[in-house]
Formats: structure tokens, C-alpha cells, sequence
């Protein structure tokens, strides 16, 4: 089964992962495991002002803060897995990336960034519910 994990570097991403871990079913090596991370554009006009070197710069210190953790994960406990990111809206990109990829499962924690920027952005999970045709698992 292909299995995609979204995972922003939250308590949730932690819990997905532990979810995993004691779901031995999950955990197996039949599984392909992709960990996807959606970075959030710069907006435009801060990108024009800071250059493009360092909104790239940007990119990529936020992926490997969020990506290193989680591939040390599966390092740890000797699961191989593929590590993706890009940069747009993470609802958008997750449902992008879980459909052109042909995953089996899209497995997710049903919380990231709090309360505050659920209010402002809305719950990722629900727009990625909303958006994707791949099967869900939201982990709490």
C-alpha cells in the first residue's frame, strides 16, 4: 500500500507517527511510506523585498526543520520512506500530491498549527477532506 503522511513538525505529526508505530499493521514493511510537508508561500510582496535567495533559503530551512525530525523517525525504527515538500497552501498541495501520486492512504493529524491559525486559515484537515479523493485517516 502507498501511504502518504502529511506531517508539519506539530505534536500531531508526533502522535500520527506514534499511531503508526503501535499499529503494527501500519508499520510493516509492505508499506511505501511518502512524509509530505506543504510549505507556506512567502507572501508576494515580502518575497519581492527579501530577494529570492533567501525566500529559497526560507523553503528549505523550513522543510528540513520540519522533515529531519520525522526522518530520523523512520531511521530510528527501520522504516524506509521517501520525504517530499512544496510550497503553496498545505490543504491545496497535500490533495495535490496525495491524487497525483496515486496513494493508497493520505494519513494525517487532525490538528497542526492550534486554534488561532485554524481560526484565521481554517483546519487543514477539513480542506483536505473537502478537496482529496484519496481515502483519509486522521489521527488525533
Amino acid at each position: 500500500m502507498k501511504i502518504l503522511l502529511a506531517v508539519d513538525g506539530s505534536d500531531y505529526t508526533n502522535r500520527m507517527l506514534s499511531y503508526l508505530l503501535s499499529h503494527k499493521e501500519w508499520a510493516n514493511a509492505g508499506h511505501a511510506f511518502t512524509a509530505f510537508h506543504a510549505v507556506m508561500p512567502v507572501p508576494h510582496r515580502a518575497a519581492a523585498f527579501a530577494g529570492p535567495d533567501l525566500v529559497h533559503g526560507y523553503y528549505e530551512d523550513d522543510a528540513r526543520m520540519v522533515l529531519e525530525p520525522v526522518r530520523a523517525w523512520f531511521a530510528g525504527h527501520d522504516i524506509q520512506a521517501r520525504f517530499e515538500h512544496r510550497i503553496g497552501h498545505p490543504a491545496t498541495e497535500i490533495a495535490a500530491f496525495a491524487q497525483a501520486g496515486k496513494f493508497d492512504l493520505l494519513v494525517m493529524g487532525s490538528h497542526g498549527h492550534g486554534t488561532l491559525a485554524n481560526l484565521v486559515l481554517g483546519s487543514v484537515a477539513t480542506k483536505v477532506l473537502a478537496a482529496c479523493t484519496v481515502p483519509v485517516l486522521l489521527v488525533r
